[in-house]
């Protein structure tokens, strides 16, 4: 077994719970309730990121939300929006667990710069161990299969509304 086995570390939290330290998030979309369950590996996991700014998983994670309400800030979540137009509904299926790591994102410390290795080493033990148990990434980390909101729809509504605009002299 390894050491930074997905499973060990990653806790189930509500959205409101989000953490001011860098960390791998999870992000689940199902049907199922899946608050207070412990967290394990599931066909359902659409998305697994990482963060070791200064903000923390709380920032990343309400940058995630931002997106797939209509904003801008998250590339995976810009894939989400493109498959799940309607917030409301995706918002009431999305689960997030997360794996925090306590450390000063701020300093440049050998132990600091260290444990920020760690935060992205984990992520991708995460998406190996998924893969492994799936035999596929999670749907939005998958860049060849997930377009992107913002490249697609995004980009042709942005076109429409310069053409549609008088420009000023």
């Amino acid at each position: 077994m390894r050491l930074l086995n997905c499973e060990a570390r990653l806790k189930a939290a509500p959205f409101s719970r989000w953490l001011p330290l860098p960390g791998v998030y999870v992000i689940a979309c199902s049907r199922e309730r899946l608050t207070d369950k412990p967290f394990a590996l599931r066909p359902d996991i659409i998305y697994i990121g990482m963060t070791n700014s200064v903000g923390g998983l709380r920032s990343r994670l309400k940058q995630f939300d931002n997106t797939i309400a209509g904003r801008t800030g998250h590339g995976g979540a810009d894939g989400v929006r493109y498959k799940f137009r309607n917030y409301e509904p995706l918002a009431m299926r999305l689960y997030v667990a997360v794996g925090a790591f306590n450390c000063d994102v701020t300093s440049a410390s050998p132990a600091n710069l260290r444990i920020m290795g760690d935060v992205a080493r984990w992520e991708y033990y995460c998406l190996a161990d998924f893969a492994e148990h799936f035999n596929r990434l999670p749907t939005f980390n998958d860049k060849k299969s997930a377009p992107k909101f913002s490249h697609t729809v995004g980009r042709s509504m942005r076109t429409r509304s310069r053409v549609s605009s008088p420009r000023k002299r």
